[in-house]
């Protein structure tokens, strides 16, 4: 791995177990057995290395939303995997999602990047929710209104599920992830038909409670 890599990874992992407002580029130096100097030269400052991991973090959503996007065949599954993989994804970068507000006050450039991302995911969540009505896994006569506030109801429990874990349940990394991801995915419940709701029982809501 080089210096570079070692150095986004180290911080990523400190920001973690530290939180964002207590680590400095010495910090992460004396981490790596580097000097100050040295890291300077590839990362000027904390923020430099935050705009990485919050563009890794953006990238590999990404990937995921391209995926299901992709999937001509949309299915509870599916919906299940993504959300599933989000929470995974979402943790491994949980010090943004603990710090999000500070990150943003501080670093204009992630707050204009958020915006813009938050508008083009409401975009992609409506047509995805819109082929989950044309393959008969949501009903059909959803509200529009309904369909309109379930992408910022994602957002808001995707959001911040880091917090209220931190805060409240403190569960370990795996259980929380299958705790919130069912807590999201039960958002989708009563959109679902009869026979997708049956499925969801069966399926999810029973091997969740293994």
């Amino acid at each position: 791995m080089k210096i570079k890599e070692k150095i986004i990874s180290t911080a990523l992992r400190l920001f973690n177990e530290k939180g964002y407002n207590m680590v400095t580029t010495r910090h992460i130096a004396a981490e790596l057995n580097i000097s100050p100097g040295n890291l300077h030269y590839h990362f000027k400052h904390s923020e430099d290395l935050i705009k990485i991991l919050f563009s890794e973090l953006i990238l590999a959503m990404d990937e995921m939303m391209n995926t299901l996007n992709e999937n001509k065949v949309k299915t509870l599954e599916s919906l299940f995997d993504f959300t599933f993989r989000t929470y995974e994804i979402f943790y491994s970068y949980r010090f943004i999602f603990l710090n999000f507000v500070d990150i943003l006050k501080k670093i204009p450039e992630i707050e204009t990047q958020y915006e813009k991302i938050t508008i083009g995911r409401k975009a992609e969540f409506q047509s995805i929710f819109s082929d989950f009505q044309k393959n008969n896994i949501f009903q059909e006569n959803i509200p529009d209104f309904i369909i309109e506030n379930l992408s910022t109801q994602i957002f808001i429990i995707a959001d911040n599920w880091v917090t209220h874990n931190s805060l409240t349940l403190k569960l370990p990394k795996d259980k929380a992830i299958q705790h919130y991801s069912m807590i999201q995915m039960n958002l989708f419940y009563p959109l679902l038909n009869t026979e997708q709701q049956d499925l969801y029982q069966l399926n999810f809501i029973k091997n969740f409670k293994k």
